[in-house]
């Protein structure tokens, strides 16, 4: 077989020459036909240099863009094995750290909320995240926020308890004040009526004989002073005049005490009728039983007209 030629074998054929053409002028013809197929394909081969070269340039940035992504990625999560335990620790130590914080915050709510406040949602709380040193740090992020949240609500009962507790002994102290205040404006009106009443009382006289001599001893022996000793003298002189025998014709009043009826007079003495002393002993005895002392006898008589 012989080799064929890489051409094809399709005869050439010559070129038809214009009758009267130069060969000068022949070759310069085929030239200038050539010309046009070869800028073409100039044309051709640069536009697909530009094209092969914007593609290129495409690629390239691409690659460059996919790089820096994943070099971002890689910096994002930690990818190295010893950032990635790095990572880890300082997970750990946080979780710790905020799951001691939360304890110790929790334990003194709960007990200041003795009496106070239901602790017992958080008192739950506390219990499990106790544990934390068990649990992983996602874990213990949650219980962490929950006992947080247990805790707040806590407080703001124990601080309400405080509240009324607060208003409960400022109201208890002010009516303590107003007691106190009334029974202070009582004692002074009490002791202004004593003064006015004791300006006014009478008093005994300085040697007195007699049946008032005899009741100013038994008033003494009573613990009575001499301020009792005049109202006794001034309320016996308007019943009786200190008079034994004295009797009241319409009501049987007797004695100088003015008993009624005289016979009362009987349980100081069977001589009532007659003896002084008995008379005075039977009186005072009334007098302090019904009025505590003369001068009350004395008041409420100047009041009422009797005693």
């Amino acid at each position: 077989m012989q080799n064929q030629s890489s051409t094809s074998n399709t005869p050439v054929l010559p070129t038809p020459e214009e009758p009267g053409m130069s060969r000068r002028g022949r070759r310069t013809r085929r030239t200038w036909r050539r010309g046009p197929i070869i800028a073409a394909g100039a044309v051709v081969a640069v536009g697909a240099l530009v094209g092969s070269g914007f593609a290129v340039q495409s690629a390239v940035a691409a690659q460059n863009d996919r790089i820096a992504a994943t070099a971002e990625l890689s910096a994002a999560t930690d990818l190295r094995v010893e950032q990635l335990g790095s990572h880890s620790n300082i997970l750990e130590a946080r979780a710790v750290k905020a799951a001691e914080d939360t304890l110790s915050g929790a334990k003194d709510t709960i007990s200041a909320a003795k009496g106070k406040a239901d602790a017992t949602e958080l008192a739950s709380s506390v219990a499990a995240l106790d544990n934390f040193r068990l649990l992983a740090p996602e874990r213990v992020f949650e219980l962490a926020e929950t006992t947080s949240a247990h805790t707040g609500t806590v407080k703001s009962a124990i601080a309400k308890a405080d509240r009324v507790a607060a208003e409960k002994k400022a109201a208890a102290e002010a009516a303590a004040r107003a007691a106190a205040a009334e029974a202070a404006a009582a004692e002074e009106a009490a002791s202004n009526e004593s003064a006015s009443s004791g300006g006014s009382r009478p008093s005994g006289p300085a040697n007195p004989s007699g049946a008032q001599a005899i009741a100013r001893d038994m008033l003494a022996a009573r613990g009575w002073g001499d301020d009792q000793f005049g109202c006794l003298v001034s309320l016996w002189d308007r019943e009786s005049g200190w008079n034994v025998y004295a009797e009241n014709p319409s009501s049987g009043a007797y004695g100088i005490p003015q008993a009624l009826p005289g016979s009362k007079m009987g349980s100081a003495g069977s001589d009532w009728a007659t003896n002084a002393a008995t008379q005075i002993a039977w009186g005072l005895g009334y007098i302090s039983d019904r009025y505590g002392s003369p001068c009350g006898a004395w008041d409420h008589s100047e009041s009422n007209g009797w005693y």
